[in-house]
């Protein structure tokens, strides 16, 4: 099975848990449940404030990664990743 990624932050989804929830609050296959609750999203951000936001977490992502990010690395990094997430491709 591929690795699935929450299409607006990047967070890996691994368990159940992680998912978002739909209006009928079935799984939603494509964001994770920090980002998108009953069917919507939880926050209006644009991407970069998004970007902002998910390198206030950097730290943690360092503890289960192999590669070690800064705050600006990771920033240059999400701005790279972050317009092939479906939430932000057409932005």
């Amino acid at each position: 099975m591929d690795q699935k990624f929450c299409q607006s932050c990047g967070m890996p989804l691994k368990t159940d848990e992680d998912f978002g929830l739909n209006t009928d609050q079935s799984r939603n296959d494509d964001y994770c449940h920090f980002c998108f609750a009953d069917g919507k999203f939880t926050q209006d951000l644009t991407m970069d404030q998004m970007i902002e936001h998910c390198a206030g977490f950097v730290e943690e992502f360092n503890k289960d990664s192999e590669v070690k990010y800064t705050k600006e690395e990771a920033i240059v990094q999400m701005k790279a990743y972050f317009p092939k997430l479906k939430r932000w491709a057409n932005t």
